[in-house]
């Protein structure tokens, strides 16, 4: 998590740039920096909690039997599988490319394994070529962007499903 002094200069740096609103988001923690058109910054820290856990139900609750369908549970099931599921976004606006030149092989391909190290990809941002690391482990199910292809802030670009 980020300390105050950490955010000051987030501000700061904010402040001199053209960026007119960011955004951070780890765990239960969100910040959002947004410029006014008064050349002020404006911090809005909003801190989420993470919910209980439901209570188990009661005897008298369990009488109340519910009939659980197909749909139901098949449901249930793709939601188990997307808690595995994790989604590489993008850094940065830029432009999207799979390999770090035209002749070269893609950095990863579906199936392939990766960690928290394995580049994945090339954004390219103002004539600037930047490495993206993948920040988590697994294997590649999806790719989700177009080699050329723009792509914005946070934009999802790689499914892994983690070990």
């Amino acid at each position: 998590m980020l300390n105050l002094n950490e955010i000051k200069q987030l501000i700061d740096k904010i402040d001199e740039s053209t960026i007119s609103e960011f955004s951070y988001e780890k765990d239960d923690v969100k910040i959002k920096i947004k410029k006014s058109n008064s050349n002020q910054t404006m911090v809005q820290p909003m801190i989420q909690h993470v919910p209980e856990m439901p209570q188990m139900p009661t005897l008298q609750q369990e009488s109340k039997a519910k009939v659980v369908t197909d749909s139901e549970m098949i449901e249930d099931k793709e939601q188990r599988e997307d808690a595995d599921i994790e989604e590489i976004v993008s850094p940065m606006v830029g432009t999207f490319y799979r390999k770090p030149s035209p002749e070269s092989d893609n950095y990863v391909d579906i199936g392939d394994q990766i960690n928290e190290e394995t580049v994945v990809c090339i954004v390219e941002a103002m004539k600037l070529f930047n490495e993206i690391e993948a920040e988590t482990s697994g294997e590649i199910v999806d790719v989700l962007v177009e080699d050329g292809e723009l792509v914005e802030y946070g934009q999802p670009l790689f499914k892994v499903k983690t070990n």
